[in-house]
């Protein structure tokens, strides 16, 4: 692992020196596409040796064999045009004919790519550290994968080049609560550089017993991704766990009409950290139904989510606190989520797990698209809000005063919640000090008998109804002093302060 962290090391310090790599965005875009190139050919030798048949997607003049695995090969100014020329490497990878799924995967990859490196010299150095690794010797490939995620985690950029990093021991321990089966359809639609789904892989890897078995991997597990890095660098993460062409698409999750997915592709599980904070783009939230539109991208991935699940499929979500609560379209969302899904995990966690991404507090959201009753033997009634006011002016298929088999089944549900504390000492998550897998081994003692404690609580369905389908709810045995404060008591607290300023400016000028 020392040997494999220096030679990364020397490769990242070889492109600090190149004019033509500017910011940390840059350099993991250039390695990505090389590391690619590299593991590619390594995975074409294995299949070559297995079947007679197979010819790689890529021309044997651009195969990594064939022009870097030379150290003493072409350098300097004669490297610099064999990869920018206008036949040279990187036009003719981006233009390959999508004649076959593997052809296609390597011209998507290249797609969006560029090779910004200027010194041919800087180059062939680079070149010849990558030679330096056999992604042939499993361990080897293995023990790569742990660095390839140190990089993306040591990015202090990352959130501005999209390489939004869910920390390994977050993606296990979803993966391991939603427990994917073999032959199951698994989707992450906001995949990123493959976290997830290198997680169901290797689940699922556990479980197959035949060469078959390992095959149906590689159909059932898939993922959409539409910025160009995160493309490459998901693809390349699949191959690195021995998945010989990754199911990545390359598209927006939310650019097709919800109205235009066949049931076919609905999937038994989806395991998902999908973009908040952001803007939707192209007016793609006019695909969605006009009581759900929205510009916020996690509320909109979402209703795609649950639009994506089979009947009985699972899920497990990270969200911000902000889709948890509001009024309007979020307060609609929520009442569809609570109505077609069983929302029966709700786990809080610190504001820091995230960082340096992202410093809002999060939440895993562990569902089952399951609805209360069928809706087909439902009694309609109108659901009152507090304020006597249906939530969204229409019959629901459930109300808060008549007993209606909703209403019954209202009374019985419950929705679990188990605040994750920080460790003993440790006052936030940090690089140096990230969360660990461990760390979730109370949540996973206390996920089969859901007792309360002081961690744990529950919150009958009814209640929340009640509030408006807000789900931020706070943890009610936590001590006052170690509560933080919510928003509408912050404001109040501030509005106070002013007050108390007024008098004392007030009594100031009269002694004046």
């Amino acid at each position: 692992m020392s040997n494999l962290s220096g030679i990364v090391k020397s490769i990242r310090d070889i492109m600090r020196e190149d004019r033509g790599v500017s910011g940390d965005g840059q350099r993991i875009e250039q390695l990505a596409w090389m590391l690619f190139l590299k593991i590619m050919d390594d995975k074409d030798q294995e299949l070559e040796v297995m079947d007679d048949d197979y010819v790689s997607p890529i021309p044997q003049k651009f195969q990594w064999r064939n022009w870097a695995a030379d150290d003493e090969g072409m350098t300097g100014e004669e490297l610099q045009n064999f990869i920018d020329a206008p036949d040279g490497l990187i036009d003719t990878l981006k233009n390959l004919p999508a004649d076959n799924p593997r052809s296609y995967m390597v011209r998507e990859v290249f797609e969006g790519n560029n090779n910004y490196m200027k010194s041919g010299i800087n180059l062939r150095k680079v070149v010849n550290k990558l030679n330096e690794i056999d992604f042939n010797v499993a361990t080897e490939r293995h023990m790569f994968g742990d660095i390839y995620e140190s990089i993306l985690k040591e990015l202090q950029s990352a959130g501005a080049y999209g390489e939004f990093y869910t920390p390994r021991a977050v993606t296990q321990f979803m993966t391991d609560m939603i427990n994917p089966k073999l032959g199951e359809k698994v989707l992450d639609p906001a995949c990123g550089t493959g976290g997830f789904l290198a997680g169901v892989v290797e689940h699922l890897k556990e479980q197959a017993n035949s060469v078959e078995e390992r095959n149906s991997i590689q159909d059932n597990v898939g993922g959409w991704e539409w910025k160009p890095l995160p493309y490459v660098l998901a693809t390349t993460n699949l191959i690195l766990h021995d998945v010989e062409l990754p199911n990545i698409t390359y598209r927006d999750a939310l650019d097709k009409p919800l109205t235009e997915y066949r049931r076919s592709e609905r999937v038994d599980v989806i395991l998902a950290n999908p973009p908040f904070g952001g803007t939707v783009a192209n007016n793609n939230e006019n695909n969605f139904p006009q009581n759900y539109r929205t510009k916020e991208s996690a509320d909109l991935f979402l209703v795609l989510m649950m639009h994506m699940l089979k009947e009985h499929g699972r899920a497990a979500i990270v969200l911000p606190d902000g889709s948890l609560t509001g009024e309007g379209v979020k307060q609609r969302i929520r009442e569809k989520w609570l109505t077609d899904c069983n929302l029966h995990t709700i786990i809080r966690l610190p504001n820091s797990v995230f960082s340096p991404y992202a410093t809002v507090a999060t939440n895993l959201l562990f569902f089952e698209k399951a609805p209360l009753v069928d809706p087909a033997t439902a009694t309609a009634s109108v659901s009152r809000q507090p304020n006597g006011k249906s939530t969204n002016g229409q019959t629901d298929l459930f109300g808060a005063h008549e007993a209606t088999p909703i209403a019954q089944a209202y009374a019985t549900q419950t929705n679990k919640y188990y605040e994750h504390t920080l460790p003993e000492g440790q006052k936030s998550y940090s690089k140096t000090k990230p969360i660990r897998r461990e760390v979730f081994k109370l949540i996973e003692e206390w996920w089969n008998n859901r007792k309360e404690s002081q961690r744990a609580w529950k919150v009958d369905i009814q209640t929340i109804v009640d509030k408006g389908f807000d789900l931020d709810i706070k943890n009610p045995y936590k001590k006052e002093e170690e509560r933080l404060p919510s928003s509408a008591e912050l404001i109040q607290e501030l509005m106070a302060s002013f007050d108390r300023s007024k008098i004392l400016l007030s009594e100031l000028n009269e002694e004046v």
